[in-house]
């Protein structure tokens, strides 16, 4: 008979929190967790992350097929406090559920059922040598159906070895961790006109505060020695002038970027001329514009390891246009 005690883990948020605890209980089903929270720290390098305010936001991955991960294990307890949290399991006296399912965990971690893959005496004579490792949730997507998907009882791991399991934590899984923990600046543009364009007369878009630049986060996993960084580099501005009686420019409708900046402001003497970054409306109506940036990700980690993560986009809010006709006099 498996022991019906869930190890899926509620990771405490990514902002240094870490430690163990006990977890709830069901008490219709007799089932409970032993809980962890995720040792892993994310710390920005080079920008801001969710801890900070302001008008920032978070990536979405252009690969609609590819998402960090939900959940994975990560080294959580040493035999003496995975014992340790079985005891307070049965510090818990409502109808008998402690002892339930302290005895439960005894059948896996101290007696060594075969039928539950089990341990002897909870592996204390490998204490030092080895840690226990459990499933945490990626606090970033704990209403994702995939963060159910780490479902193994904690299990040991000697020093110096990663688990075959492809949901065990490396240094590729921290740097998607990173990944979510991205926080980017809005793509906030200026237009002018500002607010009403004119039918057949171009609106430029232009944004020169500087903040398209490579934004990095790292994220660690303490007393392991591992990181990995994870670096959003900012390719282009897409325009979408929400109407598709419109001309872009360019005409891909993606502005590129140059030293944090993007297009060109506009200045008395170029209202007939094509912005390097812009749109031209082709009827009269009111409008919702938006810019998108596109963001080239990578990664790299301490041990060497590195490479590309599929690129984000981060879109910003609408801004309305109203375009109008030229009104003239017929006599």
């Amino acid at each position: 008979m498996a022991a019906a005690v869930p190890s899926t883990a509620y990771a405490g948020g990514g902002k240094g929190g870490s430690g163990n605890q006990v977890g709830g209980v069901n008490a219709g089903s007799g089932e409970g967790k032993i809980s962890i929270e995720t040792k892993v720290v994310p710390k920005p390098t080079g920008g801001a992350n969710k801890a900070d305010s302001g008008d920032n936001g978070s990536l979405t991955p252009a690969n609609s097929n590819w998402t960090p991960p939900a959940c994975w294990y990560e080294p959580a307890f040493t035999p003496k406090e995975l014992q340790a949290n079985v005891g307070k399991w049965r510090d818990f006296k409502f109808l008998g559920i402690g002892d339930m399912i302290g005895d439960l965990l005894d059948r896996k971690y101290k007696t060594g059922d075969p039928a539950e893959k089990g341990y002897k005496n909870y592996n204390l004579d490998q204490e030092g040598k080895g840690m226990f490792w459990a499933a945490v949730v990626n606090p970033n997507r704990k209403d994702d159906p995939a963060a159910n998907s780490c479902n193994e009882m904690p299990f040991w791991v000697p020093n110096g070895t990663t688990p075959p399991d492809p949901k065990a934590l490396t240094p590729k899984t921290l740097a998607e961790y990173a990944y979510d923990e991205l926080e980017l600046p809005s793509p906030n543009v200026t237009t002018a006109p500002n607010g009403t364009s004119t039918v057949n007369l171009p609106t430029w878009v232009w944004s020169t505060d500087a903040n398209f630049t490579k934004k990095s986060v790292t994220a660690s996993l303490p007393g392991s020695g591992l990181s990995a960084t994870t670096t959003a580099e900012p390719v282009s501005v897409h325009i979408d002038p929400g109407t598709s009686d419109a001309q872009v420019f360019p005409g891909s409708g993606n502005c590129t970027i140059s030293q944090g900046r993007v297009g060109e402001p506009f200045a008395a003497g170029k209202a007939d001329q094509d912005p390097p970054c812009g749109v031209k409306y082709l009827r009269p109506g009111a409008y919702s514009l938006k810019a998108t940036v596109t963001w080239r990700i990578s990664w790299s980690s301490n041990d060497g390891q590195g490479g590309a993560l599929p690129d984000g986009i981060y879109a910003g809010k609408p801004q309305p246009v109203t375009v109008q006709e030229i009104q003239s006099i017929n006599r």
